[in-house]
């Protein structure tokens, strides 16, 4: 079971990236993204209309095949608290 304080800081850090009005860097929107389906276990296919980035984004969730959703969760929220370091 899901530590009930990771879901929650899981979900403020989700909060921040859509609350976010500049784009990201595209290595740190994969890593979002695959982090994010790992996370929530959306398995659903990559639905953008460009084969590349569905490409790319199919090639996120390979690296994270292997983590578990609350290494996931645990990573997204590094992730979003490391970028908004540095730019706040």
């Amino acid at each position: 079971m899901i530590n009930k304080d990771l879901e929650i800081q899981f979900e403020d850090a989700v909060k921040r990236v859509n609350a976010h009005a500049d784009p990201f860097p595209a290595d740190t929107l994969l890593k979002l993204y695959a982090y994010y389906k790992k996370a929530t276990n959306d398995y659903s296919r990559p639905k953008s209309k460009k084969p590349i980035i569905n490409a790319f984004k199919t090639n996120a969730l390979f690296q994270v095949k292997n983590i578990t959703k609350e290494e996931a969760m645990e990573t997204y929220i590094e992730l979003v608290n490391n970028y908004f370091l540095y730019r706040e």
